[in-house]
């Protein structure tokens, strides 16, 4: 985690701006950071949309506000560019349900399997892969294996069900899972539509099967926020994590969104480990230069042939 103090007299967006022509920094972030960081990033977007900026990324230093396993990626695909994460602690509940050796042995045991997995993973378990996928591309990934190759999807298992339901392929799935968007509640989206009876419900694949069957609209983060846009509805209840809320907002200041709540009562439609970048922790790495995304190079290598595969499988 970066460490030190900022004064309070400084104007944040001012100074990381300072900083960012200094350092010819690039800025990426997720549409689940909090909104002030969404404002000063160069490139927002879902997972798909920042591995293929990363991929491109013509700076000196890549900021990346999200969590580990997305810096992970731009350093992956960035050798030489210091790729910095605001907060070290930014991790997943996803990528940490599928241990990489874990992983190598669930994969020994079913030889002549192609091995996609989900970008939420770690490098380790990209490195154990045949190609990467996002919720974007997930389906046309699976599409283009050979339909007499097994495969096993990992790790988020409710993906890997939708998939199956779309493609109708029988896929081996990791049994892992998302905390967020497993707290998604099918009763609780059934009330607000009693509430809301115009609301259309949008919801990202990692739910639950029961919240999908409710859905009006399935897509990545990216796809939720496109048919938001576009929808002649001027209502939505949005299952998804609620920082998505900010852009929703913005390109359609007219319309009503409605966030999902889960069973709990909590707020735990927010990522914590998202959260945990600030703006001035983003100030804070800039100024410090730390912290740093370090790989193993073998690793890196390793891990890079499956994501190439999908940035190439995304460009046809």
């Amino acid at each position: 985690m970066t460490t030190g103090s900022v004064d309070p007299r400084l104007d944040l967006f001012a100074e990381i701006e300072r900083l960012k022509r200094e350092r010819r920094a690039l800025i990426l972030a997720h549409y689940y950071q909090e909104p002030d960081i969404q404002d000063i990033a160069d490139v927002i977007g879902d997972s798909l949309a920042l591995a293929q900026a990363a991929a491109i990324a013509r700076a000196d230093v890549i900021v990346f506000c999200g969590v580990h396993f997305m810096a992970e990626t731009a350093a992956i695909l960035n050798p030489g560019t210091p790729v910095l994460l605001p907060d070290l602690g930014a991790g997943c509940s996803l990528s940490d349900s599928c241990p990489a050796p874990a992983f190598e042995a669930f994969i020994a045991a079913r030889p002549g399997h192609t091995v996609i997995s989900y970008i939420n993973c770690s490098a380790a378990v990209k490195a154990q892969s045949d190609i990467i996928c996002t919720s974007s591309n997930a389906e046309r990934v699976v599409r283009s294996v050979p339909a007499d190759n097994p495969i096993i999807f990992a790790p988020d298992q409710q993906l890997g069900r939708y998939v199956i339901s779309r493609t109708g392929r029988d896929m081996v799935l990791w049994p892992g899972a998302c905390s967020v968007h497993m707290l998604f509640s099918a009763k609780q989206i059934v009330r607000l539509k009693a509430e809301h009876p115009d609301a259309l419900v949008l919801a990202h694949p990692e739910c639950e099967a029961g919240v999908l069957q409710l859905a009006d609209h399935i897509a990545s983060t990216t796809g939720l926020l496109d048919f938001a846009t576009t929808s002649p509805a001027t209502a939505f209840i949005i299952a998804t994590e609620s920082g998505i809320l900010h852009q929703m907002k913005k390109a359609s200041p007219g319309k009503v969104f409605i966030p999902a709540p889960p069973d709990n009562g909590c707020s735990c439609n927010e990522c914590p480990y998202m959260r945990l970048n600030t703006l001035e922790k983003v100030y804070l790495c800039l100024r410090d230069m730390q912290p740093e995304i370090s790989l193993p190079e073998d690793l890196r290598l390793r891990a890079r042939v499956p994501l190439a595969r999908m940035l190439e499988l995304s460009r046809n």
